[in-house]
């Protein structure tokens, strides 16, 4: 089933209807309306425990919904067979906080995971490692194959996780906190990266993040592909491919959505301080 389309005529690959997820006397989202549509960026911002990675992981299909329904690529994923959900969720690429790579598995294998696991992908075997050799080479960590997490900085860590977030060329990437804890100029070459995963393959975009400045970079440059560098842009309006909006959480509601230019002007006093630049 094709996504359904609202007035922009763009595809809306994820749609929040209503949600609301409890932990049992814990509101973690409460009545969450919310929507991706294709081409879309959404910066996703607000404190700690304010329900952001919550709502990345019920977008995944990792929780359910207590109440509401939530739809992925037109489909509602609480009335799909495990087997569907599994194909949808194929058509996703996430990056966890602290990139979530395992231990165990050297670089090529944490990279080439989803490809070797995800049956609806149907990779063969010879073709994994080509794709990831891509995929590092695209993060610039093609000499890391044979090493193992813990031989890597932070930085290098969390670059590898995007290498296996985009080795399946997903439709739809979401990224949780992936600047968290690095200092100012890793951050910004992390943030680099993500802008030009987006841009060169026109995937759209969620990022959980607690820095203004990453919202920034994504509402305001564009990956050049002649170039290699990012570029100043002016940013695209709301029915345009290409937007970026903004969201606020706060107790698990979203308490704004807007453009940049809005969240700057808030008055609000909770949403304004996520609308300035904040220290690292």
């Amino acid at each position: 089933m094709a996504a359904p389309t609202n007035g922009s005529g763009r595809d809306v690959l994820l749609k929040f209807e209503r949600v609301t997820v409890r932990y049992d006397e814990t509101t973690a989202l409460d009545a969450v309306d919310f929507e991706m549509r294709r081409g879309d960026t959404c910066v996703i911002l607000g404190a700690a425990g304010s329900g952001k990675t919550v709502l990345l992981k019920t977008a995944l299909g990792l929780i359910q919904p207590d109440e509401g329904r939530v739809w992925l690529f037109g489909r509602n994923s609480q009335q799909v067979e495990a087997d569907e959900l599994r194909d949808l969720r194929g058509r996703l690429g996430i990056l966890f906080q602290e990139g979530g790579l395992f231990d165990s598995l050297n670089i090529e294998e944490n990279v080439g995971y989803p490809l070797a696991n995800q049956k609806s992908l149907r990779c063969p075997a010879d073709e994994i490692l080509p794709r990831v050799e891509e995929a590092l080479k695209f993060v610039e960590l093609a000499h890391t194959l044979a090493k193992v997490p813990s031989e890597l900085s932070g930085g290098m860590r969390r670059r590898v996780g995007i290498a296996r977030a985009i080795v399946t060329q997903p439709e739809l990437l979401l990224y949780d906190s992936p600047t968290a804890g690095l200092d100012p100029i890793t951050a910004t070459t992390i943030m680099a990266l993500i802008a030009k995963e987006r841009d060169i393959r026109h995937t759209t975009t969620a990022l959980v993040t607690h820095r203004f400045q990453d919202g920034q970079l994504l509402a305001n440059y564009r990956y050049n592909a002649k170039t290699g560098r990012l570029e100043s842009i002016k940013p695209a309006g709301p029915d345009e491919e290409g937007y970026t909006r903004f969201l606020v959480m706060k107790q698990g509601t979203i308490v704004f959505e807007g453009s940049q230019t809005e969240l700057e002007a808030a008055s609000d006093s909770y949403v304004a301080k996520f609308g300035k630049r904040m220290a690292d």
